[in-house]
């Protein structure tokens, strides 16, 4: 049933000479994300951090070419998808079909407000409730937390932000990377 809808949009977005970008925000802390590592026998590694309540929220699109991203302090709101959604029409010419989950936020009157003073150059579409294995950003997300940035252990939340902003920068070369967040989410594109 997901997959019909979104093969629907996805003909649409082909008729109207749209281009896809699916949507997705997360959030990183100075706590690591812990993951297997390797050590000498028999001396157990030990990740040593300061931990902070402070909050890095990051927002990413992905196209079928490339992803873009935008690293904020905080939580995502209203007015951070506006900056993004910004960024994103500055950066890709045309118009596009955004699909995103229903997150309150992106259904706000800020958002819709932004979107419809882009007339047409912008239309949004929203992936099924309870479905972000459909949603290609969840592979960046998991890909960038459980290889890139695991077992950080940075002493401030600026550290935090300036490793991710230059891991997520080298993933943006891979596009055997970017290929492979698209296969992962099975969609019928």
């Amino acid at each position: 049933m997901e997959g019909q809808a979104l093969a629907c949009a996805q003909k649409k977005a082909k008729r109207e000479g749209r281009t896809i970008v699916f949507i997705d925000e997360s959030g990183l802390s100075e706590r690591p994300t812990r993951v297997r590592t390797w050590a000498p026998k028999g001396q157990t590694p030990v990740l040593q951090y300061s931990f902070t309540w402070k909050q890095l929220s990051a927002i990413a699109g992905v196209t079928f070419w490339n992803f873009y991203f935008r690293l904020f302090p905080g939580s995502i709101k209203g007015p951070q998808l506006v900056e993004f959604l910004t960024a994103l029409t500055r950066q890709i010419k045309g118009k596009l079909l955004i699909v995103w989950d229903g997150l309150k936020a992106h259904q706000s009157r800020l958002v819709r407000e932004f979107v419809e003073s882009k007339e047409d150059r912008i239309v949004l579409d929203y992936l099924p409730a309870y479905a972000p294995e459909l949603n290609p950003v969840e592979y960046v997300w998991g890909y960038l937390k459980n290889r890139e940035v695991a077992n950080l252990c940075a002493t401030n939340i600026h550290e935090v932000s300036d490793f991710t902003r230059r891991r997520l920068k080298s993933m943006q070369r891979r596009p055997k990377l970017i290929s492979a967040f698209w296969k992962q989410a099975e969609l019928p594109i």
